[in-house]
């Protein structure tokens, strides 16, 4: 009796002392990710790393608002549950500015000047300036996509200004029955981020240098009265409407992200950098919305030099590479350069023109209010319940007023 008593205990030290080890030998990292690809693309390759630090890295993918809200609770308690974070991009000046992401510099992380440039200046606070936050994780921006059968039909090139857009899809709405643009005018982002490329080829700037709204403007009038234009030769539909009718010629053009159209080494419709002029002759300005999704290490980590290092892993060139097999979207100019790649996905130097004449949403942690505001104003003005004019002028006032 006693001698199995012995053997008991014997057996409860030995497996003590076995997950003591075990739990002090493996660390563990723990990233807060935007569900689908990017979590999918990360899962594929995190192995090397847990391997040679032995760390178990964990990844949890949520939906973009229940993301947002789980970091914001988490960054106030002493040790957080997450040691790296995803944010997109206009998320950044809320973030920076309420201490959620750790100085990266201070973790020994560098600039790298492989990313490419746009992309970068989103991790900096202040914006393009000042110290580094987080780096470029996946590098979206908009592009102008459409269908080139209806536009071969009619002999037309690539549409270089806004003026062209119209008066080609008035064409082929007329002669052929469909739609000749497509908008994504739902209130609130949708409508802004549909809006807002238009609006910056007139010219136009939400803000001036000292933060006052410049929406109810002459570029204003003219890009909101060119895109009500365009909803009347076409239609106002959601996402997967927009690409199911694009890609079936039921209608000509629209803007768009490249993961709506493009998967893998297919699309569902032609593509292009979004056009970047007025009119024609007109002077050309930046146009497509960068929508970066940015990797950091959260201020409350418990291991964030561990983190940093997984950081740099993740974003690296050769790691970039492999996540393209697997639905990544590169940062880095090597990644779009890379010979082999751009072959294989041909918009890859599409998309890294269109990187290089981006524009970033206005970096203020108010974004989300004004969005809201504008968008309101921009869904009345196409529903016909407000003149432009007034829609316009609303907008600039309440714009004013939440950056009051």
């Amino acid at each position: 009796m006693k001698k199995n008593v012995f053997i008991l205990i014997s057996f409860v030290i030995v497996a003590s002392i076995l997950a003591g080890c075990q739990s002090k030998g493996a660390d563990k990292l723990v990233v807060a990710a935007r569900g689908g690809s990017h979590v999918t693309a990360m899962e594929a390759v995190k192995e090397a790393f847990e391997k040679e630090h032995n760390v178990q890295v964990e990844i949890i993918g949520l939906e973009a608002a229940d993301l947002k809200q789980k970091i914001s609770l988490d960054a106030k308690n002493k040790n957080g549950a997450y040691d790296l974070i995803m944010a997109d991009d206009p998320w950044m000046p809320e973030f920076s500015e309420a201490g959620i992401f750790a100085n990266l510099s201070k973790l020994g992380v560098t600039e790298d000047a492989d990313f490419e440039a746009s992309s970068l200046a989103l991790g900096k606070h202040p914006y393009g300036t000042g110290e580094l936050y987080a780096l470029p994780f996946s590098g979206n921006v908009q592009l102008f996509f459409y269908n080139k059968q209806l536009l071969d039909k009619h002999n037309y090139e690539v549409p270089q200004s806004w003026e062209e857009v119209l008066s080609m899809a008035k064409t082929i709405h007329e002669q052929d029955g469909v739609a000749g643009y497509v908008i994504r005018g739902q209130q609130g982002n949708p409508i802004v981020s549909d809006f807002l490329p238009i609006f910056w080829a007139y010219g136009g700037q939400v803000f001036d240098d000292n933060w006052n709204a410049q929406i109810d403007s002459e570029a204003g009038k003219k890009a909101l009265n060119t895109y009500i234009e365009l909803l009347a030769v076409g239609a106002n539909y959601e996402t997967t409407d927009i690409v199911s009718s694009l890609a079936t010629s039921q209608a000509a053009m629209a803007l768009g992200w490249p993961s709506w159209f493009i998967t893998g080494e297919e699309a569902s419709a032609e593509y292009s950098p979004v056009p970047a002029q007025a009119a024609d002759g007109a002077e050309a300005f930046a146009t497509g919305m960068i929508g970066n999704w940015m990797m950091g290490v959260t201020a409350n980590s418990k291991t964030p030099e561990l983190a940093a290092e997984f950081l740099t892993f993740i974003t690296s060139s050769e790691v970039q590479k492999q996540m393209v097999e697997h639905g990544g979207v590169p940062t880095r100019k090597s990644v779009y350069l890379d010979s082999e790649l751009s072959a294989k996905y041909k918009h890859f130097p599409v998309q890294l023109e269109a990187l290089e004449n981006s524009v970033a949403r206005p970096r203020t942690p108010l974004w989300s209010r004004v969005e809201e505001a504008l968008g309101t104003e921009l869904s009345a003005a196409i529903a016909g319940t407000k003149t432009v004019e007034a829609a316009l002028s609303a907008a600039n006032q309440e714009i004013n007023q939440i950056m009051k």
